[in-house]
């Protein structure tokens, strides 16, 4: 991660205008006070009338050039606190992007937002509004205690102590915050990821009738957030009075102490006037440490956990040296390929077999069997633990993950779709290239140009969230199309037409039939998705346990005889294309 530094020194000559501003806005109010004492002691007790109308026009000009240099500061400190945000948030999306797909099993969607939005606006306001008023404290208390010893030092002893203990009273309450605004953080993150799944999984809730369960776990953990909150302003209320305490007692007892000062002639009235203007001044720094306190202890805590994430490294990295291909032709090998996660439980043990350039493989076995793996595998979202996989001959580890992933179109068998167009959705692999007509052409022969031409804007009809609205075929063909319409050497369907009826599949899988330079891996539990291939692979624990065409395997009478048994009946009720 970049260090906080580094995003303020880009912006270093924006901040030192910012600050110069607000020194020569602090030191014209300290001015104001001088022009009061010279009021006192030369028109009032001098009788110098003549100068009365110079000094207010004094004052005024200080109101003035306050106001001018006062909005100057506010507006630069408010405009680079919203740029380094952004700049922050930006590479904060940048780097979860890089990380690999092992950081995004152990790690919520709620946490993630909580991390990209709350505590990067915590941080805006740092660098911002509380960072400036924090700055603003220390230049406007050095410049008061200064004023104020060079008015009589004996007076100025107190404000100094009291000054002394209001910030033992903030750093005090400083280090008691700090640690309850990390577990708000945290339950903040819980909370999210809970709404967000519950949001998200909406109809399966309903559909279960859980609504009833779904709403205590949710309470339970805004109860925990309640009570977290509560413990925070606990806090502030316990010590923050004794802030305010001191603060209503300072002018007073300057008052008091300060008569008795006048009176001995150690100081003139106008002197004490200025010096209680003084006073007046340096209560508010006071009454701010709590506040300040409380929201800076917020945006450290935040810096904290952004640092904690930036620590994540992407576990899938670019080869030093990559190989390019200068053309992918779709020739894809496993030899000898074992996987296991970190947990040690192995998904997939000792896995060979070769897909020539536009030839087709299909993959069946049961759920579990390790059939989605070798397609992450084989797209380097995870690396095997044993063995080699190789596109064209070349490991897929000394290839970028661009050329490598670019040349692959996947269709996922949990189907997502964006709150986008269709024709948005369907462009994705190819925006900035993809034309109308070769977008019309992909979802025809996925079989989804019908549907869409019945709707209303067509392939500028919008759909929601995650498809919503669309019909679990519907969302299947549309990914298909997406995945036509990229047109790479590598086609991979991952259980991509179950939710299709079989005359719907058998039309797509013509389709597929038509792109001979295409090299194509159709994973599935229906034999009419794999049986047109030319070798089938029969999955079982991870390991291969038969593999043939479909007539051998029918003629083997193994898994693969007994699933077209239970899907068609016996092999001669059946006539096969």
């Amino acid at each position: 991660m970049k260090k906080l530094s580094t995003y303020i020194f880009k912006h270093k000559f924006v901040y030192l205008i910012a600050i110069v501003s607000m020194v020569i806005s602090v030191s014209l109010d300290m001015l104001s006070p001088q022009l009061t004492r010279l009021i006192v002691d030369d028109v009032i007790l001098g009788g110098k009338s003549e100068k009365l109308m110079p000094l207010l026009i004094g004052i005024l000009c200080i109101g003035f050039g306050r106001c001018l240099f006062q909005y100057t500061k506010e507006f630069l400190f408010d405009i680079t606190g919203a740029r380094i945000a952004g700049e922050i948030r930006r590479d904060i999306f940048t780097h979860v992007q890089s990380l690999s797909a092992e950081f995004f099993d152990r790690t919520g969607t709620g946490e993630l937002m909580s991390r990209v939005k709350d505590d990067v606006d915590r941080l805006w306001d740092g660098l911002s509004y509380v960072g400036m008023l924090l700055l603003e404290v220390l230049i406007h208390t050095s410049i008061v205690l200064f004023c104020m010893y060079s008015l009589n030092w004996k007076l100025a002893v107190l404000p100094t102590f009291c000054m002394a203990v209001a910030a033992a009273i903030a750093i005090f309450m400083e280090q008691k915050l700090d640690r309850v605004y990390e577990e708000i953080s945290e339950e903040n993150a819980s909370l999210n990821t809970v709404a967000e799944e519950n949001l998200a999984g909406v109809r399966a809730v309903k559909a279960f009738a859980r609504e009833k369960y779904e709403i205590s776990k949710f309470l339970s953990h805004n109860q925990r957030y309640y009570d977290l909150n509560m413990t925070q302003s606990k806090l502030f209320v316990k010590y923050h009075p004794y802030l305010s305490m001191i603060t209503k007692l300072l002018p007073l007892v300057i008052l008091l102490i300060g008569g008795f000062l006048v009176r001995n002639g150690e100081m003139s009235l106008g002197d004490l006037s200025a010096f209680i203007e003084y006073s007046m001044n340096i209560v508010w720094p006071m009454e701010m440490l709590g506040w300040l306190t409380n929201s800076f202890s917020a945006a450290i805590a935040s810096n904290r956990r952004l640092k904690k994430l930036y620590a994540e490294k992407p576990v899938i990295l670019d080869p030093e040296h990559p190989v390019l291909l200068p053309e992918v032709n779709g020739k894809i090998t496993f030899s000898h390929v074992s996987f296991h996660k970190a947990d040690n439980h192995e998904i997939l043990h000792d896995i060979s077999f070769t897909v020539e350039p536009g030839k087709t493989v299909g993959i069946m076995g049961a759920t579990g069997a390790g059939k989605s793996s070798l397609i992450y595998l084989l797209q380097r979202l995870y690396d095997a633990t044993d063995g080699t996989i190789m596109l064209d001959d070349v490991n897929v580890r000394n290839l970028s993950l661009k050329q490598l992933r670019s040349s692959i179109s996947l269709v996922m068998q949990d189907v997502f779709l964006f709150s986008d167009t269709i024709l948005e959705n369907v462009k994705l692999g190819q925006k900035n290239s993809l034309s109308l007509s070769a977008v019309r052409q992909a979802a025809e022969s996925a079989q989804a140009g019908g549907f869409i031409e019945r709707m209303e804007k067509q392939y500028d009809t919008v759909i929601g969230e995650r498809g919503v609205g669309l019909s679990g075929g519907q969302k299947q063909r549309l990914t298909i199309a997406r995945a036509l319409a990229k047109k790479t050497p590598v086609l991979v369907l991952d259980d991509s037409t179950s939710a299709l009826d079989m005359e719907t599949e058998q039309s797509i899988h013509e389709s597929l039939r038509q792109l001979p330079d295409t090299t194509k891996i159709i994973i599935g539990h229906r034999i009419s998705a794999v049986c047109h291939a030319d070798e089938i692979l029969i999955l079982e624990n991870g390991r291969i346990a038969e593999r043939g065409t479909h007539e051998s395997l029918l003629a083997r009478k193994g898994m693969y005889y007994q699933t077209y048994v239970a899907q068609y009946g016996e092999p001669k009720e059946v006539i096969t294309a």
